[in-house]
């Protein structure tokens, strides 16, 4: 073996260099590590100074606790903390920083100075390093009590990792977000930030709910609170709370999403499927909601320690943090009804955030779930008629009938409930209602209609147009969906059972959930170790493929414990159903009509989106108005 290729131990330059390549990335990678230093210090108040993005300078003072004289040289000193002493510390981590590798990391590619006094010392103490040699110097110094980090000139021996920088407005974005983040999650604290000399951010502490609405609005943009929903639940151990924006405030980008796992920014995928999922039926494509959302779990049965970054983390029983993240926001967005959109937010009103039935406090409400509690006799077909003013209508809200069907086949799935969304709507006026200021209904009562497409009404705020046949579409889908989840899923045999080959998980996956497929009509048989026979598919899924779909099912069994794809596709089914049979363009109605979609539209899950996640109706208030016509001025 030749001389080079014998094993040694690296310098300790050398390793902080490497630690730094995991943990030093950029100057907001610098500055989250310091901020959470100081955050877990106790600071209230953090003052962050930046020169050219960070890349020149970064000084982060606080007012914590501060360090004590003979602990400074050993702070730069790799895996060295006061967070972590025993392995049951590392199993229950409740500070953001405990691997000991940040400020050595930093000091091995900048200069760094840390000065720091605690409490009722009488003086602060320095200690110096550069990336050279590693060597500290410790001296005596001025400075209040609390601690100051300054790092210059980044990169400076490791010009390679240099020209990996971006512009100095790119670096000093992402060191301003990382400064948001932490903001949004610390309310108590402080944040101020200087940039070349100049003032960019005044956070002042937080201390009620009115002033941390204010301070998710100075963060997010008052249109954000404009239109989110507070929610605040708390089940079997856990607790979600936060903001989640309505689907009318989406965005092209997911760019404001904020999720916290015990005071901890993170990015999980098992947290994104479950929002993704909640999302689904209300969201237009290629759009992303946006949320502020904190999710308080005993930190036992979280593991922090998955990622150098310390951005990812995993959960003991991720199937349990998955229904209940999905099931908590799928009920708080199906609950939100017209008067909810058009009220002030309420935080700022000073009212108590959605919690109980109304935030969703139920059992898991994914697909395993739903499919669980299918009763087993169908529901009389009366159920579902609509009512109108309290009185019940014969009718789905529309003189309208389903398409003829297809290929000259009849629609058997379209029994019971099913046939009662296309029955024509009574003629009858709905009861006269009081016209009162304080009674008129939130979408108010029909005006007229226009070019045969929208529903023009008066409300309480001024003027609201509806998209006719995106609401009924809306109104038909939902009540669709709950005719299937009360009637239950009719299996079809297949004539030559579909056979595919998978591995040997995925078939043990198939059988560990076979009762969950028989309840959603699916059949499977194990022919093998890496063999599964279809030999039963939904009725309503029989043009869908069989193989493939089960096949994506599997794999979100295997990925997060659950899946939401049959549902899926079900629910494409009868969105198409429901699109066919709602109202068209050109159709005339009657006022008694009109109103009978609008106070449907009031009662109706989701009803402020159609089944492709378009908007169903828009406010106009007296304020839009005498803008239009300049009054006033």
């Amino acid at each position: 073996m030749s001389e080079a290729a014998r094993i040694q131990l690296l310098t300790p330059r050398l390793a902080n260099q490497i630690a730094a390549g995991e943990v030093v990335e950029r100057p907001a990678s610098v500055a989250k590590e310091l901020l959470e230093n100081s955050l877990d210090a106790g600071a209230k108040r953090i003052d962050v100074e930046v020169e050219q993005g960070g890349i020149k300078l970064l000084r982060v003072r606080d007012d914590g606790g501060g360090i004590a004289p003979d602990d400074l040289p050993l702070a730069l000193a790799r895996h060295a903390t006061s967070k972590i002493r025993e392995l049951e510390d590392l199993e229950r981590v409740l500070s953001l920083g405990f691997r000991g590798e940040a400020l050595a990391s930093i000091s091995s590619v900048a200069r760094l100075t840390l000065t720091s006094r605690r409490r009722g010392a009488p003086q602060a103490w320095q200690v110096e390093a550069e990336g050279r040699d590693m060597a500290t110097r410790v001296q005596p110094a001025a400075h209040p009590d609390g601690t100051t980090v300054e790092v210059r000139d980044l990169f400076f021996n490791t010009p390679a990792r240099r020209k990996f920088l971006r512009a100095e407005k790119t670096e000093f974005d992402h060191l301003q977000e990382v400064i948001r983040r932490l903001a949004l999650t610390h309310f108590e604290v402080g944040f101020h930030l200087r940039h070349n000399g100049k003032g960019v951010l005044a956070l002042h502490p937080a201390g009620d709910e009115i002033s941390r609405a204010r301070r998710v609005a100075s963060v997010c943009g008052p249109a954000f609170l404009e239109q989110a929903l507070p929610i605040d639940i708390e089940r079997n151990g856990l607790r979600l709370w936060g903001w989640v924006g309505l689907p009318t405030f989406s965005r092209s980008q997911a760019d404001l999403q904020y999720f916290y796992v015990n005071g901890r920014m993170v990015r999980d995928k098992l947290v994104a499927h479950a929002v993704r999922q909640a999302y689904r039926d209300v969201l237009y494509n290629g759009r992303h909601p946006a949320f502020v959302l904190f999710l308080e779990i005993d930190p036992a049965v979280v593991d922090v320690n998955v990622h150098p970054t310390k951005h990812e983390v995993r959960f003991r029983d991720s199937r349990m943090v998955h229904d209940f993240l999905y099931g908590t926001l799928h009920r708080a967005l199906a609950d939100v009804r017209p008067e909810d959109q058009l009220a002030a937010p309420a935080t700022l009103r000073g009212e108590a955030p959605i919690s109980g039935l109304a935030a969703g406090e139920f059992a898991g409400q994914n697909e395993m779930a739903l499919a669980a509690h299918v009763p087993s006799a169908p529901v009389e077909a009366s159920r579902w008629q609509p009512t109108l003013g309290g009185q019940s209508v014969g009718g789905g809200g529309g003189g309208y009938r389903p398409p003829p069907p297809a290929n000259g086949q009849p629609q058997a799935e379209l029994q019971g409930a099913y046939r009662e969304f296309f029955a024509p709507l009574t003629e009858a006026a709905p009861p006269t209602l009081p016209q009162g200021q304080g009674d008129v209904p939130p979408l108010g009562y029909a005006l007229a209609q226009l070019k045969g497409v929208y529903i023009l009404a008066e409300n309480a705020q001024g003027l609201v147009l509806v998209d006719m046949h995106a609401a009924h579409e809306r109104i038909t889908y939902e009540r669709l969906k709950s005719a299937m989840a009360s009637e239950g899923l009719r299996g079809q045999p297949l004539l030559v059972p579909e056979s595919i080959a998978l591995s040997q998980r995925e078939g043990d996956c198939a059988e560990e959930h076979a009762d969950w497929f028989a309840r959603l009509g699916f059949e499977l048989q194990r022919l093998g170790p890496e063999t599964l026979a279809i030999r039963q598919i939904p009725a309503l899924l029989k043009q869908a493929e069989a193989s493939q779909l089960v096949r994506d099912v599997l794999s979100d069994l295997l990925e997060f414990g659950s899946s939401d794809r049959i549902q899926a596709h079900l629910n494409e089914l009868l969105a198409t159903m429901a699109c066919h049979g709602a109202v068209r363009a050109n159709r005339r109605l009657t006022v008694p009509e009109m109103n009978a979609l609008l106070r449907d539209m009031e009662q109706t899950e989701r009803s402020g989106q159609c089944n492709h996640g378009r908007p169903t109706w828009t406010q106009l208030g007296m304020d839009d108005l005498d803008k239009l016509f300049l009054r006033g001025r």
